[in-house]
């Protein structure tokens, strides 16, 4: 079995409105004790904002910011601001190409001048799409095609792998493991190009809210006149109510169609293994050079550090993430998916509160980066040898 190199790296947002400047930046991460970094569009870097003829005097910035500092950026991640829009997912084509050629492009030939990945979430499905499954089928289906574009594209730029994050909301997709499979496995054949996912220890939140319900469920709550569980679809609601406070044979003609109804709308509900972060790293962390480091209750998706406070409370355990990643090497290969990575970026995603002064947010990084030190003391090192 070949085990990845496991790397641990510090996504750059944290700086965003506070430490502008590549040298900025990458001195200070460096103090942290992290020589690999995740360069965020929210820093400076975003194309629309700043254009190529910029970013190219950014990129000779970053080179020199490396090479004094003794790091490397190894993936660039688009920004907040671009998670805000639908994107890739947009009706009107001509949005899809803006995004594709005069964002994605732009910061794939980036990427390629330092030899890093693109990491990006830029699509979200409306609700006019979502509750209609006939426009769900199209809109995915396209936004397969338009992924399967932007691997080409990237590619051409220099190799630079696609790096898709989960999400984990029924309109952002892939949301589900086995959506996540769906996207690896589709866009790899359509491009003909290996693409990848990016995992967030957070991201694995929100799926409880929208577990399927059975059909033995509805019939005692509508017995108790309980409010409804959650059904996704309008209709499905409608029927709830008419239902309730209705008699034995009302109520049980109600579930029954609630239930069968539910299946024409899979692509809104999700399974109890998709709640589980250690779930997603079995069965998909072999795909995932990056992971996203953020500690987390498991209820929110806070992006909170490794602080002694926060792992009191928190699920996410070095020990037991290695270990399940080590698990995803030994499950069945196949040859529908794309190769296994060789190179995983453990990468801090830690938000400061725009409150929190300098020393706060260097303190809890700091703290951060030592507790995960103790699982991974050396950058480069193989996951077997961590794992022993």
């Amino acid at each position: 079995m070949n085990f990845p190199q496991i790397h641990l790296a510090m996504d750059n947002s944290f700086a965003a409105k506070r430490w502008t400047k590549p040298g900025e930046w990458a001195a200070i991460i460096k103090n942290l004790g992290i020589e690999c970094i995740e360069a965020s569009a929210d820093t400076e870097a975003d194309p629309f904002y700043c254009g190529e003829t910029y970013l190219n005097e950014w990129i000779e910035e970053v080179l020199k910011a490396c090479s004094s500092n003794e790091v490397r950026v190894v993936n660039f991640f688009t920004g907040y601001t671009s998670y805000r829009t639908i994107g890739l997912a947009h009706p009107d084509e001509r949005i899809r190409k803006r995004i594709v050629y005069d964002w994605l492009g732009v910061i794939a030939r980036v990427a390629a001048k330092v030899k890093a990945g693109v990491g990006f979430y830029i699509h979200a499905f409306p609700e006019s799409v979502l509750f209609d499954p006939k426009a769900y089928t199209i809109t995915k289906d396209r936004l397969y095609d338009t992924l399967a574009e932007v691997a080409r594209l990237a590619k051409d730029a220099g190799d630079v792998p696609i790096i898709l994050e989960q999400m984990y909301t029924p309109h952002q997709i892939p949301w589900t493991i086995a959506g996540t499979l769906e996207y690896l496995e589709e866009v790899t054949r359509r491009a003909n190009i290996p693409v990848y996912v990016a995992l967030d220890t957070g991201h694995q939140t929100g799926q409880h809210r929208f577990l399927k319900t059975t059909e033995s469920d509805l019939v005692k709550r509508l017995y108790n006149d309980e409010p409804p569980p959650y059904l996704g679809a309008d209709t499905l609601y409608d029927l709830y109510e008419k239902a309730r406070n209705g008699g034995e044979a009302k109520i049980k003609e109600a579930a029954f169609r609630i239930s069968e109804e539910i299946d024409a709308y899979s692509h809104l509900f999700a399974q109890a293994v998709d709640c589980d972060l250690y779930q997603w790293l079995k069965k998909t962390g072999c795909y995932s050079p990056i992971v996203h480091l953020q500690q987390t209750n498991g209820r929110s998706s806070s992006h909170l550090p490794f602080t002694s406070v926060n792992n009191e409370s928190g699920i996410v355990n070095p020990k037991a993430v290695l270990k399940a990643i080590a698990e995803s090497y030994g499950n069945p290969i196949s040859e529908k998916l794309p190769p296994r990575v060789e190179d995983i970026y453990l990468t801090f995603e830690i938000f400061p509160h725009t409150y929190d002064t300098k020393r706060e947010i260097f303190s809890v990084l700091a703290e951060s980066v030592r507790y995960w030190r103790k699982w991974i003391p050396r950058d480069g090192m193989l996951l077997s040898e961590l794992i022993d």
